[in-house]
């Protein structure tokens, strides 16, 4: 299959790219950072989402929109309105078979900052609006809502070892998701689910649900 991939330079975006890789798919990564990965199978196009002309990309059997920023100048712009920009370009593809959504736990709980959860929530409605059109085709559409995820994003709290420690003392699983761990969840949610389509999920090692805690430096 021919995989697209949004911010696909750097964290989840790079592992979830390598592991289609590996599965023997071919990749485009949209990002605007130069690429991290070079493989045969590997294309990448810097560019920025928001404003620059999406490049002509035919098949696109997969679609997985993991762009975005945190607390940045214009989260509404770099999380919510640049995946509704792809989305609408690339679900034109005849030989479409799934498009999913890194949103965030921040969508459901509404911690972390008052834009960025925002934009996320705005993601999941839109998913739903999409999914909708999309299942008459048979497509699938879905998000998922990761909760902590060892990238260098998150490095004001996992590097500092007094806020790591606060972490922990609140999460439930005492752990935080890797990137290959998300690749696991997007692999499977692309590849493999045929029956599940408009849905969610929050993968936040059971914070929300058993000790909903948001810990950042002052």
């Amino acid at each position: 299959m021919n995989i697209v991939i949004t911010g696909a330079a750097g964290g989840i975006g790079a592992a979830v790219a390598k592991r289609f890789l590996e599965l023997g798919h071919t990749v485009v990564g949209l990002d605007r950072l130069p690429a991290a990965l070079s493989h045969p199978g590997y294309t990448h196009y810097t560019l920025d989402l928001l404003t620059d002309p999406l490049p002509p990309i035919e098949p696109v059997h997969v679609l997985f929109n993991n762009a975005g920023e945190q607390n940045g100048p214009d989260d509404i712009g770099n999380n919510l309105e640049t995946a509704i920009r792809v989305t609408e370009e690339y679900m034109k593809s005849p030989a479409l078979v799934s498009i999913l959504f890194n949103a965030s736990a921040s969508a459901v709980t509404g911690q972390e900052f008052p834009v960025y959860a925002a934009a996320k929530a705005g993601l999941l409605g839109y998913m739903k609006n999409a999914a909708i059109r999309l299942a008459p085709r048979g497509v699938t559409c879905n998000a998922i809502s990761p909760g902590g995820v060892l990238t260098p994003l998150n490095d004001p709290v996992t590097k500092d070892p007094a806020l790591w420690q606060k972490i922990m003392d609140v999460t439930p699983l005492k752990k935080w998701m890797t990137p290959d761990e998300v690749a696991d969840w997007v692999i499977f949610l692309t590849l493999h689910n045929r029956s599940m389509s408009g849905q969610n999920l929050l993968i936040d090692n059971g914070e929300r649900d058993l000790n909903p805690t948001f810990v950042w430096p002052d």
